[in-house]
């Protein structure tokens, strides 16, 4: 029976306390049926689209079996592997365990590219519970000798299908070979996968997408000139004030910069945020966090 209620599934007293705490009552459709398969420790293959709750489907589970099952964790290696294609979507992994595991105890690091080795380095040193990792800069760090993956008991592939859009199959290869053959394996993807190699008899849960288009939001097309556009985009920003949050999105780079400036000069809070920005940059241009 599918359970309607985060109560109804046999997580850790912890856990159900940080996810009252966030509001959390009723699980989505994926987590109602990916996470009894994960905490019975089978392997998953979950196909739901973004948005639809699979962060919280693997991690929920994830932290449990660490609060059930404390173990110290091996030198430069993790007990958990968590391998996504983009900085910003490892950061976002990242605040998501922190916030359901608030009231556990459990060490963390995350590891990708744009900022320095050294204190991704030092993390590691001991070890920790947790790594949340892109497949580039994890995979220098192994060709270095400064992380390992011997001690990997849950390997997590998240958003796969787009870690393949974006020419991470043979790292991802790479690092599967280096991992324990025993270990649960959790692959989640936002359509049918082109590689599932590393699932073993998994269990399979698809979730159909309900509607074509976000719930909540209201669709209209405007057709103007372009020496219009600005304005039409000035007065836009200006009914929307107080409102909520604008996202504009730019042909080119430059072109965001200097729409950015554009909408600064006229009294409005503006960040660009594009592949030129730095990683600090870029995380200081983030307004929202996943949930």
């Amino acid at each position: 029976m599918t359970p309607t209620s985060f109560e109804e599934l046999a997580l850790a007293a912890p856990i159900k306390r940080a996810l009252a705490e966030l509001n959390y009552s009723t699980p989505s459709p994926i987590q109602a049926q990916s996470i009894p398969i994960l905490l019975e420790g089978r392997d998953l293959l979950g196909i739901a689209q973004t948005g639809t709750g699979k962060t919280a489907a693997f991690s929920l589970p994830i932290l449990d079996a660490l609060h059930n099952n404390p173990q110290r964790p091996r030198r430069r290696s993790a007990r958990v592997l968590v391998l996504t294609p983009t900085r910003e979507l490892a950061t976002q992994i990242s605040q998501s365990f922190d916030s359901y595991g608030r009231h556990l105890r459990f060490k963390k690091t995350l590891v990708f590219g744009g900022v320095g080795k050294n204190p991704q380095i030092r993390a590691m040193q001991s070890g920790v519970d947790v790594l949340v990792a892109c497949p580039g800069r994890l995979l220098d760090h192994m060709n270095e000798g400064d992380i390992e993956l011997s001690g990997v008991e849950y390997f997590v592939l998240d958003e796969v299908d787009r870690m393949l859009d974006m020419g991470f199959l043979r790292d991802v290869k790479t690092l599967r070979i280096a991992l324990p053959k025993k270990k649960q394996c959790n692959q989640q993807t936002s359509c049918n996968p082109r590689s599932a190699r590393c699932l073993m008899n998994p269990a399979s849960v698809s979730i159909a997408p309900e509607k074509t288009t976000a719930e909540k939001v209201d669709q209209a097309v405007c057709f103007v000139d372009k020496e219009s556009k600005k304005d039409l985009l000035l007065n836009h920003l200006a009914e929307q004030q107080g409102k909520g949050l604008t996202i504009v999105f730019s042909r080119t780079k430059h072109g965001a910069n200097k729409l950015c400036k554009s909408i600064n000069s006229h009294g409005f809070e503006a960040e660009a945020i594009h592949g030129n920005r730095s990683q600090p940059q870029r995380e200081d241009s983030q307004p929202f966090q996943r949930r």
